[in-house]
């Protein structure tokens, strides 16, 4: 199961910067380091001197482009990819590529809400792009399972108490990859963060754009960051906020995330003692030790709710986990449903939360493909082969240090056994050649904890590292006015910090 503050003023170099001054004038973007022909040995070429047709789409414009389904098949099948560009409000000095994770998030609607995920500053020097991956969203998305096959999938047992329910597990997972296979057609097994990242290079070249821009967030960081290594002579001005790692397992991935995510647990119960509208007694530690007998009781004793469905401990572990992202909005609404839960013994608050963070509609229906795509980007990039005993053995072992939801992130590595198709990997990163890269990380993000952006700073040749002190999942425009201060001023001008900078 792996899902997917306000500060005035900063230090940077030791000097005070006032969160609330001017943005600087931009700055054009300068000429690639070496130019950047049009591939013609390897037969990309005609990829790369496609047209956009673009059509009006509002506030926006929108196309379509043809891309190799199998980079390694260059003559086989092509898919089609979905993208928009939302003009710059003023004179445009290029144009910012965004991304706002998942995997199987869309970054077409990212896009669409500029407004809201960039500064104004920045919506008015670059015209704002988003092209949804390869089978997410408006780009040729796969379907594998019916709604009520998700249904299904994210209320049944994640826990196994018995080698029986164990088994279990990892039967029903192999339902995804033998859906997948049958429904989604060829593009599901082609889903790689490489494959996307190459894309994102052709959609670059079409739009006449030197160098790339990007703004990336969570695993949108992944696709940054691969980027930099495959073509580190065309990056431009890169922001990668929330790093999640180009070059660990799905082992070590899972486990650090546990790990953070069991902080945030501690940060939340704090939190619900000092609102005085907790609906358990005690103090934090005692709050912490009643919210999961909470979610333990729901395996035996799912919670009735308004509709034809229970909350069973995966989802009332799933609503917990998914309400932990964002401090501010997230826990008076996570708190809330748990009072109701807790005090009137009914589920439906808590339930409402889980299909609100899955896209899922009143009338039961999944709204977008995230959760196949999630998996088949994740099983693609992280393959994981190990038996339902080792999984055994590292769910014990993760329980100590993560008893909240140590087991529940072991076992959920099972769904990625059995997947067809392993991706080119990269073993290190460098961005050799590259131009100056922020990343930016929060001190306790939940999701991409705060030690994977250290090392990727560390890991590229020219990099900045911002670090947030906050609870948050990623940084910029989430609160901080010296975050924003540092990304927008680079973003406008190339200009980096002389030293890592940390927001207070």
């Amino acid at each position: 199961m792996r899902v997917r503050i306000l500060v005035v003023t900063t230090l940077v170099g030791g000097v005070t910067i006032a969160g609330c001054s001017r943005a600087p004038e931009p700055v054009p973007l300068p000429a690639p380091t070496v130019p950047a022909p049009v591939p013609t040995e390897d037969g990309l070429a005609p990829f790369y001197e496609q047209a956009i047709e673009w059509r009006d789409c509002g506030d926006a414009e929108c196309g379509r482009i043809d891309v190799p389904l199998d980079y390694s098949n260059l003559d086989g099948r092509t898919t089609e990819l979905s993208l928009t560009r939302v003009p710059a409000a003023d004179e445009p000095i290029g144009a910012l590529f965004v991304n706002p994770g998942g995997p199987g998030g869309s970054a077409f609607d990212y896009a669409r809400a500029a407004d809201y995920i960039v500064s104004p500053s920045i919506r008015d020097a670059f015209d704002i792009i988003g092209v949804d991956p390869r089978g997410v969203a408006g780009s040729d998305p796969i379907r594998c399972w019916t709604d009520a096959e998700i249904d299904y999938y994210f209320a049944s047992d994640g826990t196994p108490d018995t080698p029986t329910e164990a088994e279990a597990i990892a039967e029903d997972t192999m339902t995804l990859v033998e859906a997948c296979d049958s429904k989604a057609g060829d593009v599901w097994e082609h889903m790689d963060t490489i494959s996307t990242t190459r894309d994102m290079d052709i959609v670059r070249s079409l739009l006449d754009e030197p160098v790339l821009n990007y703004l990336g967030k969570s695993y949108g960081t992944a696709i940054g960051t691969t980027y930099a290594e495959l073509f580190p002579q065309r990056v431009g001005r890169m922001v990668l906020d929330g790093v999640l790692p180009v070059t660990a397992s799905q082992e070590e991935v899972t486990f650090g995330q546990a790990v953070s995510f069991e902080e945030s647990v501690k940060h939340f119960a704090a939190d619900c003692v000092d609102s005085g509208e907790c609906p358990f007694a005690g103090n934090s530690r005692e709050v912490e030790q009643a919210l999961r007998s909470f979610l333990a009781g729901l395996d035996d004793s799912p919670l009735p709710t308004s509709g034809d469905r229970e909350l069973t401990e995966s989802l009332g572990q799933y609503a917990v986990l998914s309400f932990l992202y964002f401090p501010s909005s997230d826990y008076p609404r996570l708190r809330a449903a748990l009072t109701e839960a807790v005090e009137e013994n009914d589920g439906t608050a808590l339930l409402s939360l889980v299909d609100e963070r899955v896209n899922r509609s009143p009338d039961g229906r999944y709204l977008d493909n995230s959760t196949e795509a999630f998996y088949a980007v994740t099983c693609a990039d992280m393959p994981y082969n190990g038996t339902v005993d080792e999984v055994a053995r590292l769910a014990a072992e993760w329980q100590e240090v993560s008893p909240t939801f140590g087991e529940a992130f072991a076992w959920g590595m099972l769904t990625c056994i059995g997947w067809p198709r392993a991706a080119e990997n990269l073993d290190s990163i460098s961005g050799s050649g590259a131009a100056p890269i922020l990343v930016v990380s929060t001190r306790q993000d939940p999701a991409t904890p705060y030690d994977w952006g250290v090392d990727l700073a560390r890991s590229l040749e020219d990099a900045h590292l911002v670090t947030w002190n906050a609870t948050n999942h990623t940084a910029y425009r989430e609160g901080s006015s010296c975050v924003d201060q540092v990304v927008d001023e680079y973003l406008l001008t190339g200009a980096t910090p002389p030293e890592d900078v940390t927001c207070d």
